[in-house]
């Protein structure tokens, strides 16, 4: 059976993005693996590795939202309290905010959460979903 092992993640600048992804990954619990101008990589015991690639050709970026590709990626978290602070941890890391945290009750009740986007354009979202997706 085939199990999700890891993302990678292309970019124009591994250090600069790096630098972007740390203290968001290390709030999420994850450990900075690797940190190098071509690759750096994060764990976290049970949950597929994080990957950081420079672009092959250069110019190529950012990604554009909404365009065949990468639409984004969200972390459940426990509280409306936790999307919060990674919020404001992936602004002050550099992250421009797309959506402040707020309800989305088209996607259930008490859908909670926060979307934030790099410089490479890649998209995180930070989620609270305590009734679950019935």
């Amino acid at each position: 059976m085939a199990t999700f092992d890891h993302l990678g993640i292309t970019v124009d600048d591994v250090p600069r993005a790096s630098a972007q992804f740390n203290p968001v990954l290390e709030a999420l619990g994850y450990t900075r693996a690797h940190d190098a101008e071509d690759l750096a990589y994060w764990q976290k015991e049970g949950e597929p590795e994080l990957l950081l690639y420079p672009a092959r050709e250069e110019g190529t970026g950012p990604h554009r939202h909404g365009r065949v590709g990468w639409q984004h990626l969200a972390y459940a978290v426990d509280s409306r309290a936790e999307v919060d602070q990674l919020h404001d941890i992936a602004v002050a890391a550099g992250w421009a905010e797309v959506r402040r945290p707020k309800e989305y009750p088209r996607f259930t009740d008490g859908y909670y959460a926060a979307f934030v986007e790099d410089a490479n354009g890649i998209r995180l979202e930070f989620m609270h979903n305590p009734k679950g997706w019935d």
